[in-house]
């Protein structure tokens, strides 16, 4: 499988994956999905590369916290909180839209 068709596969993954999501959590994960796939489309191998690395990681801690793997998480968990670590290392535009998609989730 060449890298087009292992992000294709991720991407309808997520999106497959979101529809356990409640409705409103679904919409907007859906459109941050399609936004950040969007967004990446051209980038360099290095930053592709991490940039699949963490959506596989978020389709497999998903797939966990709907049950999907046989593991269920608690209910009404969805979602991990992001450690200090992990915010110093994103770009001021990612905490930008990490702001954006706070306040659009406490709608």
């Amino acid at each position: 499988m060449n890298h087009v068709q292992k992000v294709r596969v991720l991407y309808k993954t997520i999106l497959r994956m979101h529809r356990g999501l409640p409705v409103a959590l679904q919409e907007l994960g859906n459109n941050y999905v399609k936004e950040e796939f969007k967004r990446h489309k051209i980038c360099s191998p290095m930053e592709s590369q991490k940039f699949m690395s963490e959506w596989a990681g978020y389709a497999i801690n998903l797939a966990e916290q709907l049950g999907l793997r046989g593991k269920p998480g608690p209910i009404g968990m969805i979602g991990e909180d992001l450690t200090e670590t992990q915010l110093n290392h994103f770009r001021d535009e990612q905490i930008a839209q990490l702001y954006e998609l706070l306040q659009e989730a406490k709608r």
